[in-house]
């Protein structure tokens, strides 16, 4: 967790006398990588993020607490003042994945230090898979309808 003192109130936007500290503010790893979580999520050519289980996984539990985790497929280590954060994605057939890389750093860099004030130290970005459009499409609709994708092989 990170720690930063506000000292005179300039942090934290408050004022007080010179030298006077006016409290702590911890800022939790779950901060920072749901931070990072939207802003992969918001750059272009990324389908989504995490491993193939790690998805699965996330979706059942998005479905049973009807809510989503942004921190899905996002490490982060936070210190005092810097954070190195690593994240595990499936891009967009198509999308250039070395400019992809660094969009994503750059999104990331900027929605991390402006909201916490960490500094950014390192990006891992791994690039699990390519998301081709129209074939995971279409296994996912039948498996909404309740349907197998394709016939059984044995009855």
């Amino acid at each position: 967790m990170a720690t930063i003192d506000s000292r005179s109130g300039t942090e934290l936007g408050t004022s007080g006398t010179s030298g006077e500290t006016r409290g702590t503010t911890v800022i939790a790893d779950t901060v920072v990588s749901t931070i990072a979580g939207i802003a992969v999520r918001e750059t272009e050519g990324v389908h989504s993020l995490g491993g193939g289980a790690t998805r699965a996984l996330g979706a059942v539990k998005d479905r049973v607490s009807r809510s989503s985790d942004h921190g899905r497929g996002v490490k982060v280590e936070v210190g005092e003042k810097q954070t190195a954060i690593d994240v595990d994605i499936v891009v967009e057939y198509g999308i250039p994945i070395l400019e992809a890389a660094q969009s994503i750093r750059s999104h990331v860099t900027d929605a991390v230090e402006t909201m916490t004030g960490l500094e950014v130290v390192e990006i891992n970005i791994k690039v699990l898979d390519v998301h081709v459009p129209g074939i995971d499409d279409d296994e996912e609709e039948n498996d909404d309808n309740g349907s197998s994708p394709s016939k059984p092989r044995v009855q």
